[in-house]
């Protein structure tokens, strides 16, 4: 089988999966309150539909979707709604959470089974149950799935690239069939029939597990080679089509549609079993964490409440929620688990690049990291000295601020938030104009 690959840049970190790799999933239990963020996706963020003093149950609405871009919220336990709270999500915003004070009874209210959907009855289902891209990105998924251009292949992404992070590896393992199903929900919804699935040459045993389950001769499984970012979109497209995605484009565009592996499970688990998205499969590792492990657990328990549970902690210095190259650092385990939480990460200081920035010596290498082929020095360097015109000149709106560029980068210059300002300014100004 050939390791297929992206075109050009990348980088190799070390992987760090052998800490939760051979974990089985456990099931994580439920403390005396949930928090449940209002805002779990990309999108406008959901309306309330409850208040305090009412009574809840498992998997029930209580979060509108709040126009075409956005996604349900559900409750992920039964009890009474306490009101509402302000704090602190994984990116550091504070964010209404509804307060609910847990019964342990955990009464249930999940949507009708069905039987043979059409594809009119999977997209709304995938859309009333509220389904994300768990992969990380977490942009509704019914929207991808009312794409405006006819689709000629479905790419499933099982790369999962980021080091440390092995939650869709114990997916594939554990729970193959079910993907598998929720793959075929999503061809009856796109109305296609060729299926890619991608998964990196580093998970040889989820690969072969994959393709002792697969009957449909349409779809085909593919070793690609290990390396960061595979599981990119436009990367891992490219890797297995060798089709590019236009500058400022979408996958749909040029016929293709990506889904990630946790996605295909969420959305069979809604139209077979009627359960809306209140429950995240995560990696909890890092050597900061007394015992790494891979979790099924419920929206908005806390993160200290999850490390509780593993035995507590070691001695770290930094906390990450998603991976190290593209989650995002946090001061404190205040922050609860939604639907975007792939991972949780306590790294000691043997695990981190903790050293100041100096001037940029102009060696190039971040550009021949990029995977996208942009210039991440001049980025930094415009944003700096606030030319944001020259910033989006230099197409800073196409990173995807995967870090390749910071992690090569021998002044360690803090290339990804540069390139993260540079977007923020850009798109402020274009919404002044």
């Amino acid at each position: 089988m050939f390791k297929l690959t992206f075109k050009r840049g990348g980088i190799h970190p070390k992987e760090m999966k052998d800490l939760s790799k051979d974990s089985a999933f456990e099931e994580m239990p439920v403390g005396a309150k949930v928090y449940i963020p209002l805002v779990q996706h990309i999108g406008a963020p959901c309306t309330p539909t409850v208040q305090a003093g009412d009574y809840v149950k498992v998997g029930q609405k209580i979060g509108l979707a709040n126009g075409y871009v956005s996604a349900n919220i559900h409750s992920s336990v039964s009890g009474t709604v306490l009101g509402f709270e302000a704090r602190e999500n994984a990116a550091g915003r504070r964010v209404r959470h509804i307060v609910i004070e847990n019964d342990y009874k955990y009464d249930e209210a999940f949507l009708e089974p069905l039987e043979n959907p059409s594809s009119e009855e999977i997209i709304a289902r995938c859309k009333e149950a509220g389904i994300v891209g768990m992969g990380g990105a977490t942009f509704p998924t019914h929207v991808k799935l009312e794409p405006k251009n006819p689709i000629k292949a479905l790419i499933i992404n099982g790369s999962e690239c980021e080091p440390y992070i092995t939650t869709d590896y114990r997916l594939m393992l554990e729970k193959p069939i079910e993907i598998l199903k929720g793959v075929d929900l999503v061809k009856k919804a796109l109305d296609t029939k060729q299926v890619f699935f991608g998964i990196e040459a580093n998970k040889k045993e989820a690969i072969e597990h994959i393709i002792s389950h697969v009957d449909d001769e349409q779809l085909s499984v593919f070793e690609l080679k290990t390396k960061y970012p595979q599981g990119g979109e436009k990367q891992l497209i490219y890797a297995l089509t060798k089709e590019i995605v236009p500058n400022g484009g979408l996958p749909s565009d040029i016929g293709y549609i990506v889904l990630n592996v946790s996605t295909c499970l969420a959305l069979y688990e809604a139209v077979y079993l009627g359960k809306t998205s209140y429950t995240r499969y995560l990696t909890v590792s890092g050597k900061g964490i007394k015992r790494p492990a891979n979790l099924h657990a419920r929206i908005g328990i806390p993160y200290e409440e999850v490390v509780d549970y593993l035995g507590g902690a070691n001695e770290f210095v930094k906390i990450i929620s998603g991976g190290p190259m593209m989650g995002v650092s946090m001061h404190n385990l205040k922050t609860v688990i939604s639907k975007g939480s792939s991972a949780i990460l306590l790294l000691t200081e043997k695990e981190i690049r903790d050293v100041s920035p100096t001037p940029c010596i102009g060696c190039g290498r971040c550009a021949r990291a990029c995977p996208i082929n942009l210039m991440p020095m001049l980025i930094d360097d415009a944003v700096l000295n606030n030319k944001i015109e020259k910033a989006e000149s230099y197409y800073a709106l196409s990173c995807i601020e995967c870090g390749c560029c910071a992690y090569v980068c021998p002044a360690k210059r803090p290339l990804v938030q540069s390139q993260r300002l540079a977007k923020k300014l850009i798109r402020e100004k274009n919404l002044k104009k």
